[in-house]
């Protein structure tokens, strides 16, 4: 259910309404907007629905909610939220972010060499696989504490912040000690557990969306975060399994402006992941930046052939540089910059 207030509302009004709500045994979010202030109320909200609330002083509508997110939803917050990342970075403003690294840590010197390339190009996030989910088990899973250690250092040294996956309930703690953003990966985008755990520490959180999983879906998760505390939430679309072979995912572009209408939230893209090719990474980058997204997410190696994880949808700092290049000349001609 959302309570909109009238535009005149007074501050009494709003603790009124407010303290009506806690009356019924149900939780408000008050959102305050440029023009007024719309309180949602979560939990069942069957007893708020017979009482009379439209002809409380101060009240202008009350409209019941139907979707189960109400937190991440836009009619609870209208306007766009941007999340802050680090000491002054901020995501979801008028300025596109750009993420980039390698898909896994691997040495102190290869993230230098990466970490030194993309700072160069005009990245705003160190990113980079500490922890690796892997299809094999016998595939590469990541240097754990000491890739983490890696990452800050570099970090630190670039003077960027750093966003790294955090892949079960027990790593949170160790990876919130290094990290100034953790990310949720696809594979555990429903596991429900880590979404609470992250919900209740202090970083920002990077949700991405899962392999077969509907918008509906990435926002329920979002939502379990945002319940348990937590609204520094960023959402990524990542791609999709659909029954196509010609790219390792289906990047569904349509995603970040269905999200944009839905969510608050700031919207992400990874074109890496979601074609699997660095050959189409660059124009699937221009298109997310055409269609409204807040970020892109790139993979980035020095040594692409060499890569323990991802190597064939890395791209060499080269062609990084290019990709920063083109994005910005996309972003100018929608208003924005990079």
């Amino acid at each position: 259910m959302i309570i909109v207030m009238k535009p005149d509302a007074t501050p009494a009004q709003v603790e009124h309404v407010i303290e009506k709500i806690k009356e019924l045994g149900l939780k408000p979010n008050v959102s305050k907007g440029v023009e007024r202030t719309v309180i949602g109320v979560i939990g069942v909200d069957d007893r708020a629905r017979v009482e009379p609330l439209e002809v409380y002083p101060g009240v202008d509508s009350v409209t019941p909610i139907g979707r189960s997110y109400k937190l991440v939803s836009r009619r609870f917050h209208p306007d766009n939220s941007v999340i802050l990342v680090g000491p002054n970075t901020a995501v979801g403003g008028e300025k596109i972010v750009v993420m980039a690294g390698p898909c896994s840590v691997e040495s102190r010197e290869q993230l230098k060499a990466v970490g030194d390339a993309v700072k160069k190009a005009g990245a705003a996030f160190l990113r980079g696989g500490a922890f690796k989910p892997r299809t094999s088990p016998y595939s590469f899973q990541g240097l754990g504490e000491e890739g983490l250690k890696y990452l800050r250092e570099q970090g630190d040294a670039c003077g960027l912040p750093v966003v790294t996956e955090v892949m079960d309930t027990r790593q949170v703690e160790l990876v919130v000690q290094y990290a100034d953003m953790l990310q949720v990966g696809a594979r555990n985008m429903q596991n429900f557990d880590l979404l609470r755990e992250v919900g209740q520490a202090k970083k920002p959180i990077l949700l991405k969306r899962g392999l077969s999983s509907t918008i509906e879906e990435l926002l329920l998760s979002a939502e379990y975060i945002a319940s348990k505390g937590n609204m520094k939430i960023v959402l990524c679309e990542r791609g999709i399994r659909t029954f196509e072979t010609a790219t390792r995912n289906t990047m569904d572009l349509s995603a970040i402006p269905v999200l944009k209408v839905e969510t608050h939230l700031p919207v992400i893209a990874d074109p890496s992941h979601g074609t699997g090719s660095w050959t189409y990474v660059l124009p699937m980058a221009r298109a997310a930046v055409a269609a409204g997204a807040d970020g892109i997410m790139i993979e980035v190696h020095h040594a692409p052939e060499t890569a323990k994880s991802d190597g064939p949808q890395s791209l060499k700092p080269a062609k990084f540089e290019m990709l920063m290049k083109e994005i910005r000349a996309v972003a100018e001609a929608i208003g924005r910059s990079v």
